[in-house]
């Protein structure tokens, strides 16, 4: 099963509506990006990913990339400095094992709908949508080979 086919049109379309409803309340960023297969350890190939989509650049270092390699049945959350000065620890690692929990049902869809959706409820409680807030970054879900 290659990246692009792992989820339906259908289910891509629940992971937008998930990362819009999550960004609606904030000036956060969340971004999904999915590989087939991962050429080195998982969280150094997330960070590389997270560069190469610029979600490093956000005006208050807000983003959150949710990494997946299908193949390798692999997946990282990564936040950027301003977010992660923020959380307590083992919040990321609470997003991770609440996914896990579905995609071990194969639930990928609910699993990454639900890991958006509390990664946006703290996205929310420290960076509140200001009145001239933009859309910083594209939601929609990116690809790789």
């Amino acid at each position: 099963m290659s990246a692009r086919n792992f989820f339906t049109s259908e289910q891509q379309e629940v992971i937008l509506k998930a990362i819009e409803q999550a960004e609606l309340n904030t000036s956060g960023e969340i971004r999904v990006h999915i590989d087939d297969k991962c050429k080195e350890e998982v969280l150094f190939q997330a960070a590389m990913k997270f560069k190469e989509l610029k979600m490093d650049e956000t005006k208050l270092k807000n983003g959150v990339l949710f990494y997946l390699a299908v193949s390798d049945q692999q997946f990282a959350i990564i936040g950027d400095k301003g977010i992660n000065e923020k959380v307590e620890p083992g919040f990321w690692d609470n997003i991770k094992e609440t996914m896990l929990s579905y995609f071990k049902k194969e639930q990928f869809t609910e699993g990454l709908a639900t890991g958006i959706a509390m990664a946006g409820e703290k996205l929310k409680a420290h960076f509140p949508l200001q009145s001239d807030d933009s859309n910083e970054l594209h939601n929609e879900v990116t690809f790789g080979k």
